[in-house]
């Protein structure tokens, strides 16, 4: 019996590795408690996708209503299953930058302590497992601000000829920046799992997320950015863009290209990895040239207001490099761009959706 243990199993990742890996053989245990409703409300609640994944995998998916900040109880699951854990996906945690500033300590101890306290039960019950974390490009802080950027009609960009005009790379430092209090606490994590790896000689990676994006994300205003944009221009909710005169750029990678990447690190781990992982030059936008896709997709008007305040730690300007993985993983490709993640989240859930229409 393989065992994949995933955290935040009815999140958007969390929900895409469950079903991958159910169909690769994988007998499932999905450890989700949905703080997601405590952190963005009712419209942020995952029950729903939990719902769908219980009756999709049936007897293949065992769900924990658990948090993972209970060390005793993780400490129980992790030995019940022992040896047969192959594969530990963490993808729990505290996600929001403006809402991390709210309660420093429940996000900090989430996202922190939480997945020391997923390490700790891998090492010590299932040592040989691969362990697949979801970082972020906060770690980064502001220092991608501090590029040379052009403005462009619709949008911002790197200055022609930079060292990182096909996007960043893992070489960025992450010191003497702001990083917000979110993006600490995922320092926190990120450098426990490559010390884990490091340390105690496990197979563990940090995938740096940039926008991660798919059809079953529970987008809210404070997270989520492509799936509440679109909820928004189907519902006619309002939306307000944050400085930068919404010029700011994001690459966003789809739930599964993202998965598919986790699957072949499986296939073949490596020791405290780290990788930079987001849409790159292929699957990129601004949040004007966003707003005018979801127009054209929906057929319907966004009503957007425009907010001068940026937010804190917000980057002006971030597209991944995702060269390091593809040198270690050739056979690795994304499949989607943006404008089929957006056609995609619309199709999905246009009908939910319009149940909620004002």
């Amino acid at each position: 019996m393989s065992i994949a243990i995933i955290t935040g199993s009815a999140g958007l990742i969390g929900s895409e590795a469950a079903t991958f890996f159910a169909n690769e053989g994988f007998d499932i245990v999905g450890i989700d408690n949905d703080m997601r409703s405590y952190f963005f409300g009712e419209e942020g609640s995952t029950n729903w996708n939990r719902q769908r994944l219980e009756k999709l995998l049936g007897a293949k998916y065992r769900h924990v209503s658990a948090d993972i900040r209970d060390y005793e109880t993780m400490t129980k699951l992790f030995q019940e299953y022992g040896s047969d854990i192959k594969l530990v996906i963490h993808t729990a945690a505290q996600p929001s930058h403006d809402w991390a500033a709210r309660e420093p300590l429940t996000d900090f101890s989430i996202n922190a302590n939480g997945t020391l306290n997923i390490l700790e039960a891998t090492r010590n019950y299932a040592p040989e497992a691969v362990f697949i974390f979801t970082s972020t490009n906060k770690v980064y802080g502001d220092t991608p601000n501090r590029l040379p950027l052009v403005e462009l009609e619709y949008r911002w960009e790197i200055e022609p000829g930079h060292t990182y005009e096909n996007g960043i790379r893992e070489d960025m430092s992450i010191d003497n920046t702001l990083h917000s209090v979110f993006g600490a606490s995922k320092v926190a994590a990120d450098i426990m799992v490559q010390e884990y790896g490091r340390y105690f000689n496990m197979k563990t990676a940090c995938f740096r997320g940039g926008c991660l994006t798919g059809p079953t994300h529970s987008g809210a205003e404070l997270h989520g950015f492509l799936a509440y944009l679109m909820k928004c221009a189907v519902t006619g909710k309002p939306y307000k863009v944050f400085g930068y005169k919404g010029k700011q750029v994001r690459d966003n990678i789809h739930s599964s290209d993202l998965i598919r990447a986790f699957y072949e690190f499986f296939k073949a781990p490596r020791i405290a990895e780290v990788y930079n992982s987001g849409g790159g030059r292929f699957s990129n936008c601004s949040m004007l040239e966003a707003i005018q896709m979801c127009e054209e997709i929906t057929g319907r008007k966004l009503n957007w207001s425009y907010v001068e305040q940026n937010r804190i730690g917000d980057h002006i300007w971030w597209i991944s490099d995702n060269s390091k993985f593809s040198s270690h993983y050739p056979e690795w490709k994304l499949k989607y761009n943006i404008r089929q993640i957006l056609e995609e989240i619309y199709e999905f859930n246009k009908e939910r959706w319009e149940k909620e229409t004002v």
